[in-house]
């Protein structure tokens, strides 16, 4: 079933609730309708540092609109969808924003020419010009189903604090494109992180690039497959060539396009990607028009029932009302759902908690082993940058188990409700882009690299108690105080004394070294765990809101029902002729929606297995 039809049922349904008092319904139908209006299936485009990925995504969409150079890497993340014409814009946090309007975001039109100056290492260094992202339109056929490509800032590769990022944008993606280049097999960084990313979003593609530039890329590609296969089985991979793509489109050249490896690329995205996404769609809003259409049939066969047979109204009545007292209490706060999403959240907290500082003391350990190894000194900047890419690492697994374990948390509040399906929150707990922002960089440490001179001074301070002890001791003897001896004495003592020091010095970096470590890891914790918990609080504040509605709605429905067949209990003979003929063919407009609703749902299974 296309979209259009889709829109005309959901269309068909908010026609429906307009006619009686359900603004709560009404508001469900609206969101869908939004969501049909503006379909987005969004696929990310992650790999290391000079991977390929903006030449991919260039060669995707046949248009130089991501910038490509050897020394340009991406800062921004370029996002990438359908327009009637090529434009883009630039995305700001909104200036000066109201309370409660701290996510807003501005946009700004912008020369798509300029776009390089945007997004690239070179001409926004550092994202200096605090940009959000960029959005790029173009007219194209293998966009004009939805499909939206993100290219992610690649600056650091997969083990800096730049994976946080990354991650950030993997719950609201439909799919992601994994990029390694045919230089070599995966690293253990990038298997790291795809096994990360599995956890968020189970929609992952492989993709080997540049295999023009090496002979060897079906012996990498086999490799590949083989990492592949042990994290997931059924994880495809595609080698492809992003030159040869472009060359193709520039000859018109379809067996060269073919030699790409595009159009199988082309085809998964296609058939797997965008088709997994619709007949989600489809469930999606075969599951609303469900809902709507069975809390607007129970009001009205409650009020027709008591027309058509008055006797039974007082036990229907009966049994609406303890339907409605149940509803009810679901609303109250010490309803069951509520005392387990409130135990589950504060579970929750402290669980998080230990994970957190579990992963970090297990890092602190491992650092103070190596300090306790050698100089840490020499080595502090490559030492410091290890410790960020740890953490780093540690953050993103505790975000994305509290993440996996909010989830559960929704579906065991969702398994209090009597519904047959009821649908679960949209949490993003595994948002940790500026997780780490607060946390200040790591400070240096002195290199314990000494002047020849000083060198020099502290082998003269431990060498004069020498000369001086031994000059005088052979001064008995008649010696002079300056003698071979004294002299031979004070250089045998300097140098003990210069060990020391050294020695000496040598434990002073390593002890400031640890103290450095535990500050720093503190901080991170502290930081980290304010955050994690300000999200924890949210995904109670969004499963609680959630959750209240489906309830309210249900109370809602109940509610009517018991108003109507009261109503219809003292309605006249005349007016209740006309008021069930009205009811019957409302009815009628009610039951044709609900058995289109149920036709999708049955296809959308269909189509599933």
């Amino acid at each position: 079933m296309q979209s259009v039809e889709l829109t005309k049922l959901v269309e068909q349904g908010i026609e429906l609730v307009g006619a009686g008092d359900r603004a709560d319904l009404r508001r469900r139908l609206d969101q869908t309708l939004r969501r049909l209006k503006d379909p987005s299936i969004r696929v990310i485009v992650v790999g290391e540092f000079k991977q390929g990925k903006s030449k991919l995504i260039n060669a995707l969409v046949n248009a130089p609109v991501c910038p490509v150079d050897d020394d340009i890497a991406t800062s921004v993340p370029t996002v990438v969808r359908h327009g009637d014409s090529a434009s883009a814009a630039i995305l700001l946090p909104k200036v000066d924003a109201e309370p409660g309007e701290e996510g807003v975001l501005e946009r700004q039109p912008i020369n798509i020419e300029d776009l390089a100056a945007y997004v690239s290492e070179r001409g926004n260094p550092g994202n200096g010009k605090k940009l959000v992202a960029a959005e790029v339109f173009l007219p194209r056929k293998v966009l004009a189903g939805g499909l939206t490509v993100i290219d992610s800032p690649g600056v650091g590769g997969l083990g800096s604090t730049h994976t946080l990022t990354t991650l950030t944008a993997l719950p609201t993606a439909d799919a992601m494109l994994l990029v390694s280049d045919a230089s070599q097999e995966y690293t253990e960084p990038e298997i790291r992180f795809l096994r990360q990313a599995m956890r968020i979003t189970p929609s992952v593609i492989g993709v080997v690039s540049k295999t023009d530039l090496y002979p060897e890329w079906r012996r990498v590609v086999d490799l590949d497959r083989g990492h592949l296969a042990e994290v997931a089985p059924d994880i495809p991979l595609f080698p492809v060539s992003s030159d040869l793509r472009l060359e193709a489109a520039r000859l018109r050249d379809a067996e060269l396009n073919t030699e790409s490896g595009f159009p199988d690329l082309v085809a998964h995205l296609r058939n797997e990607v965008v088709g997994k996404a619709e007949r989600i769609q489809r469930r999606s809003v075969s599951q609303d028009l469900l809902s709507v259409t069975e809390n607007l049939r129970l009001s009205l066969q409650s009020e027709l029932g008591a027309l058509e047979d008055p006797e039974g109204t007082p036990q229907m009545i009966a049994g609406l009302e303890e339907a409605k007292a149940q509803a009810d209490e679901l609303r109250k706060r010490s309803a069951r759902w509520q005392l387990t999403l409130n135990d589950g959240i504060t579970d929750l907290i402290a669980d998080m908690e230990y994970d957190l500082r579990d992963r970090l003391r297990r890092i602190q350990r491992e650092a103070e082993t190596a300090i306790d190894q050698g100089d840490p000194g020499p080595t502090w900047p490559e030492f410091s940058l290890w410790l960020e890419e740890c953490a780093a690492a540690a953050v993103s697994d505790t975000f994305v188990w509290t993440s996996e374990r909010a989830q559960w948390l929704a579906a065991q509040v969702a398994d209090h409700f009597s519904q047959d399906e009821v649908a679960l929150p949209v949490l993003h707990v595994a948002d940790t882009g500026d997780a780490l922002d607060p946390v200040d960089e790591m400070p240096t440490l002195d290199d314990g690299h000494i002047k020849p001179m000083q060198k020099v001074l502290i082998g003269m301070r431990g060498s004069y108690g020498g000369v001086l002890m031994f000059g005088l001791l052979t001064g008995i003897f008649g010696m002079a105080l300056i003698n071979p001896l004294s002299v031979g004495a004070g250089l045998l003592l300097g140098r003990k004394a210069y060990r020391e020091d050294q020695e000496a010095r040598l434990k002073r970096r390593q002890g400031e070294a640890k103290a450095l470590v535990r500050r720093q890891v503190d901080d991170v914790v502290f930081q980290v765990g304010k955050q994690l918990k300000d999200r924890l609080r949210m995904v109670q504040r969004t499963t609680r809101d959630h959750f209240t509605e489906i309830a309210d709605e249900h109370h809602r429905s109940l509610a009517d029902s018991v108003a109507a067949a009261q109503k219809a209990a003292t309605t006249f003979t005349l007016e209740k002729d006309r008021r069930i003929r009205e009811i019957k063919a409302e009815l009628t407009r009610v039951d044709a929606l609900h058995r289109a609703a149920e036709v999708l749902a049955t296809e959308s299974a269909v189509v599933a297995a």
